[in-house]
């Protein structure tokens, strides 16, 4: 079975190498977090690293939140496995992606309505109430629609 990995010796590779994608994307959001916070806000580069924090945040959400939760239908998403016996309780495991975006997006909304949207950090958590409905956007609109000639779109699953 070439090509496929046994989850043992995966598991016996060093932290930093199973985990690489995540470090890798936390790294880059703090090191923009870090210039951002260092740069002058009225300047091209603050106004770059204020996006990209915005942006580099969805893509460690993207990444970390996929690992762990589920979404059921929707093709982007790993498929859950029944644990359940309850149905309310199977229903929240089925559908945690989007529960986890919903509950962690309407803390930013709310972080949001508190923050001056024309100050410096309320520009940022506004990109990221927006990279916060573009997730649960493409996570729900992927349960029912479909690409063309992407993979995962295929009816192969």
């Amino acid at each position: 079975m070439a090509g496929r990995k046994n989850r043992t010796t995966e598991f016996f590779k060093p932290f930093w190498k199973r985990h690489s994608l995540s470090l890798t994307a936390a790294g880059i959001l703090a090191l923009c977090f870090v210039l951002f916070v260092r740069s002058d806000s009225s300047s091209h580069a603050g106004s770059f690293f204020g996006n990209a924090v915005a942006d580099w945040t969805g893509v460690v959400i993207t990444i970390l939140a996929t690992k762990w939760f589920f979404e059921k239908g929707s093709r982007e998403s790993r498929q859950p496995k029944i644990t359940h016996r309850n149905r309310f309780l199977e229903m929240l495991h089925e559908h945690s992606l989007t529960i986890f975006l919903l509950v962690t997006g309407i803390g930013w909304v709310a972080l949001f309505l508190k923050v001056d949207p024309e100050s410096r950090w309320g520009s940022v958590v506004s990109n990221i109430v927006s990279e916060w409905s573009q997730q649960i956007g493409l996570v729900l609109l992927t349960k029912r629609l479909i690409e063309r000639g992407s993979k995962e779109s295929s009816d192969n699953r």
